[in-house]
């Protein structure tokens, strides 16, 4: 499956021009930590709950030079880019063509960040030479395959080294595929690919990575990328995980459903294509016996089940049954104060104005201007972003300068509001 930007440049689309909802799930460790019957298992349930990516790294962060993988592999020969192990990128091959036959693409990162960054110390063993071969290398084995090149891994861009390095990666990639697959940056928290790439020719779409932290308010971050031009597409690669405890501290309150939730709902009626799940214990394939990271405290076939991942099918469901190339946020929809912070309020509308989408953490009433929505009367439900389930309410009259205040069902507290003109 091939996918591309679409004509009006906030979106990706099929070959045949239908909409491709980015719903993605981390997977750093894929190739590295779990054999192919694990990695399908795997595979199985995100592709169950609704996923469409899987973001996983080919030279992955944790030792995965040294390390072996769980087949007994080291990717490359002697640390070399140039000499790749052919056993072990069969093993990627194989888990490439699984997620193909369950629907899924791959995002892959051709190599976590440390091995071009000079930060990396030993492991940094790429330069502008070796990064173009390599990049033509997967460009060329992964030419027919459904994958989308993510370039990073959590890393700054430190000098024009470094610069050179990413962008050779990036030539070699279209030198290996023709151009089949689209390419993008990861970058470090708080930063977007746009920083260092957004003109470059070979970046796609901007990734931003908003991070770890209860409070995160990435419905910014999203709409800075979104005003940003030239226009293009803008996804919150990395936001906040689930059970992951806050900035790191694993003496601190995790994150739960919830917060996963908001940073998606707030994203895409930000203007987000698409968003990027998490979780903690899955990201790094945790198992007992297993330094654990940042708290990891649950193997990762349990974490598999946490409530989160099964829910971002309902976002996904939602945005596509909408007007789905005409969705722009208008936080002008919500009567001030809108607060920052937790209980912020993401709105997003149809430039015609018969549609409307108002997302609300918080469950407390909030009021809002249907008089810029178009229509004497307006359908109006609650959506359920724990369940994908729907609570008609009355209609909604409209005119001018109408504002109609609206109290969220007592279960929650998050809930969608949609608003669709009936004339």
């Amino acid at each position: 499956m091939r996918l591309r930007v679409s004509p009006n440049g906030r979106y990706l689309v099929r070959e045949d021009g239908k909409p491709f909802f980015w719903l993605a799930d981390t997977a750093w460790e894929l190739f590295h930590r779990l054999t192919l019957k694990e990695a399908s298992r795997y595979l199985e349930d995100r592709a169950g709950k609704g996923f469409t990516v899987i973001q996983a790294v080919a030279l992955a962060e944790l030792d995965g030079l040294k390390t072996p993988s769980a087949s007994g592999h080291r990717p490359l020969i002697d640390e070399d880019p140039t000499r790749p192990n052919e056993a072990y990128f069969r093993d990627v091959d194989a888990v490439v063509r699984r997620a193909d036959e369950l629907g899924l693409t791959i995002g892959m990162l051709p190599t976590w960040g440390d091995k071009w960054h000079k930060g990396g110390g030993v492991n940094c063993i790429f330069r502008p030479d070796n990064a173009r071969l390599y990049g033509r290398f997967l460009g060329a084995r992964y030419r027919n395959d459904p994958i989308v090149w993510i370039l990073g891994g959590d890393k700054l861009v430190g000098d024009d080294e470094e610069r050179r390095t990413l962008e050779a990666m990036a030539e070699g990639l279209r030198e290996g595929d023709g151009g089949s697959h689209l390419i993008t940056f990861h970058p470090i928290g708080q930063y977007s690919s746009a920083i260092w790439f957004h003109n470059a020719p070979w970046l796609d779409f901007n990734m931003i990575q908003t991070g770890h932290t209860l409070d995160r308010d990435n419905y910014n971050s999203v709409l800075a990328e979104y005003c940003r031009t030239p226009v293009k597409p803008v996804l919150d690669g990395e936001p906040g995980y689930e059970n992951i405890p806050h900035a790191f501290d694993a003496a601190n309150e995790r994150l739960t459903a919830l917060h996963v939730r908001r940073f998606c709902y707030w994203a895409l009626l930000a203007g987000a294509f698409g968003h990027t799940y998490g979780c903690n214990d899955m990201w790094q394939m945790w198992a007992p016996g297993r330094t654990p990271m940042i708290g990891a405290n649950l193997p990762w076939h349990e974490a598999i089940h946490l409530p989160g991942s099964g829910q971002m099918r309902h976002a996904r469901a939602l945005i596509e049954q909408g007007p789905y190339f005409d969705r722009m946020p208008d936080p002008s929809l919500v009567v001030p104060p809108n607060t920052s912070g937790p209980e912020y309020i993401g709105a997003a509308r149809s430039p015609d104005g018969r549609y409307a989408l108002l997302y609300t953490p918080s469950g407390k009433p909030f009021t809002v201007r249907v008089y810029l929505l178009r229509g004497a009367r307006l359908t109006a439900a609650w959506y359920d972003p724990r369940t994908g389930e729907r609570t008609p309410l009355p209609p909604v009259e409209t005119g001018p300068w109408k504002t109609v205040a609206f109290t969220p069902p007592p279960q929650g507290p998050d809930w969608a509001l949609e608003l669709v003109s009936g004339a």
